[in-house]
């Protein structure tokens, strides 16, 4: 990579069970170059647990999640952080639920800045999405619904899938499509096998912060 070029960013947004997480990961590997995935789980996973249920922090109830200003001065450095990757030459893709929809969306946009930030909705009507969550048994019970369309009040988008209409596969190929004539020195990267490891939430069905996955212990043997 050119030490000079700045890194793009391709900012995905869609309710939890939308799919834009599968997405991200396929992505990582279809596309050429190196790409890093940073997101809201993963922003979850570096708080300390004081802030989780606390109004200053994050707090869920009934599949709706709510900010506190402690959260939203934590997250905004976040969004800084990874714009800072960008600055340095990284492309970075930007798996997120924009909560507020639109006023997320203004958020991020004042701090990427100038950068090369492509936008992309991930739909998928309710009724899907939460099938999927009950399905999976282990994502925060009503969240989908609620986010299905919320998220993507007031937003813009400079490309939008339908997870309910494509499979996975498909929706990743229409957005490496709409990337690589965005940026046609992009290219792609030969894909051996397609992302099989778990997708895994930083909330458990029942609203209680999972541990990460590198803090995660085996079960002791019977």
């Amino acid at each position: 990579m050119d030490a000079a070029r700045r890194g793009r960013l391709v900012v995905l947004n869609g309710g939890s069970s939308s799919g834009k997480t599968a997405i991200a990961r396929q992505l990582q590997i279809e596309l050429g170059g190196t790409w890093l995935v940073l997101g809201v789980d993963l922003f979850f996973w570096t708080l300390p647990g004081r802030l989780f249920s606390d109004p200053a922090g994050i707090a869920v109830s009934k599949g709706v999640l709510t900010r506190g200003d402690e959260f939203m001065r934590l997250y905004a450095a976040f969004q800084h952080a990874i714009a800072t990757l960008a600055v340095s030459g990284v492309d970075v893709l930007i798996d997120d639920v924009m909560l507020d929809g639109g006023a997320d969306q203004q958020l991020w946009t004042a701090a990427l800045g100038n950068l090369d930030v492509c936008w992309i909705g991930v739909r998928c009507a309710a009724d899907i999405a939460e099938a999927r969550e009950v399905a999976r048994g282990d994502r925060l019970a009503g969240a989908a619904r609620v986010q299905a369309t919320s998220v993507h009040t007031d937003m813009r988008y400079d490309f939008e899938v339908d997870t309910g209409d494509l499979d996975a596969q498909g929706a990743t190929d229409a957005v490496a499509a709409h990337l690589q004539k965005r940026w046609p020195d992009l290219g792609a990267s030969a894909a051996d096998a397609p992302f099989t490891y778990p997708l895994i939430s930083a909330w458990t069905a029942g609203g209680s912060v999972r541990p990460a996955p590198w803090e995660e212990r085996p079960s002791p043997q019977a």
